[in-house]
């Protein structure tokens, strides 16, 4: 006698892809445990990066609402993919939301925003035994390290190269902030006799932040090159483009393995995906985080208008893609930061 399938245990979802991606899902098994829902779904999908789940809550009117429990579901429930990446230094309160492919996270994303506080790097082997070593004697009776040439330089390289992980043009601020750490974590290369004690390695920091800058740009870096002087006829101040204080991730190199004529390929690709009524999220998401370099060299470099925009990088204006773009160029979340600029109007008003 032929079993009849146990139909109760079948769980049918409508699932919010993406805006133009809705999609009924059907699952042979129901999920005990949200994990399960998500290893499912992740199969039934074919879905190639990271994500979280928002379903409609009944007792909040159909309202979206993070799903954290599998009892909390409803039946027949519909369910919205939220993809996510977790930045390196952040904790699980500082995710972030981005539509991209997780696997295919490239080198733009590795520069983040300026810490809350700077951590001195450790320097070379050599350089950390001479310091470690001139600390203790300025514990003993104050005496102050006479800095060489060469362990000034040392010094400085590293200093420039942690800050420029972090922004490629530091403001006074940053500058002043690297200075002071210096020598309260290595007080032996306070500077005696300058007001504040570092006030020496504040200037050394800034010559040295730009000729670290000129040879990126001889190498051929982008985000630097754009600044390399004067243009034809043109006034070089005028040329400057810098990024604003939330762009950490500016205009960044072309990703390892990756040309100008490999990115376009990729863009003709997702314009062509566009087209259709229902367009491939994942496809879409991994080809706007690999082509996110050639994007912003030509947004950047040659400011096309809105309407040449929308037909080179129309994903670019779906809100999964707001939402993605602005995470890569800033590092935050826009809908976590858009709540709370709306606290801090409240509270003012």
């Amino acid at each position: 006698m032929t079993e009849r399938p146990n139909m109760e245990a079948r769980t049918i979802l409508r699932v919010i892809v993406h805006e133009n991606d809705i999609r009924k899902i059907t699952l042979p098994v129901k999920p005990q445990t949200v994990d399960s829902l998500l290893e499912q779904l992740e199969e039934k999908l074919g879905l190639q990066y990271k994500f979280s789940l928002q379903f409609e809550d009944p007792d909040f009117n159909n309202s979206l609402v993070n799903l954290t429990d599998i009892a909390d579901l409803p039946d027949k429930p519909t369910l919205k993919i939220v993809s996510i990446m977790t930045t390196p230094t952040s904790s699980t309160a500082d995710t972030e939301i981005l539509s991209v492919a997780s696997d295919d996270h490239s080198s733009h994303s590795q520069r983040t925003a300026w810490p809350e506080t700077f951590e001195i790097p450790t320097f070379p082997v050599d350089v950390e035994y001479r310091l470690r070593q001139a600390n203790l004697q300025y514990m003993r009776d104050q005496t102050f390290l006479k800095v060489s040439t060469e362990l000034k330089h040392e010094i400085l390289e590293k200093l420039s190269e942690t800050m420029y992980s972090f922004r490629a043009y530091p403001d006074k601020e940053n500058f002043e902030e690297v200075a002071s750490a210096l020598i309260k974590k290595h007080p032996c290369l306070t500077q005696p006799g300058s007001s504040k004690g570092w006030n020496g390695w504040y200037n050394s920091l800034r010559w040295k932040m730009g000729n670290y800058r000129s040879k990126l740009r001889r190498a051929g870096c982008l985000e630097v090159s754009i600044n390399g002087g004067k243009r034809r006829g043109q006034q070089p101040q005028r040329n400057i483009k810098r990024p604003k204080r939330s762009e950490i991730n500016f205009l960044p190199n072309f990703p390892d393995g990756e040309d100008e004529t490999s990115m376009e390929s990729k863009r003709k690709e997702m314009v062509e995906d566009m087209k259709k009524r229902h367009p491939k999220a994942s496809l879409i998401a991994k080809n706007m985080n690999s082509t996110f370099a050639l994007r912003r060299k030509e947004l950047i470099e040659t400011e096309p208008g809105v309407k040449d925009t929308v037909e080179r990088w129309p994903a670019l204006f779906t809100e999964s893609q707001i939402l993605a773009e602005f995470s890569r160029i800033s590092g935050k979340n826009l809908q976590t930061e858009l709540s709370r600029t709306g606290q801090i109007h409240s509270t003012v008003h």
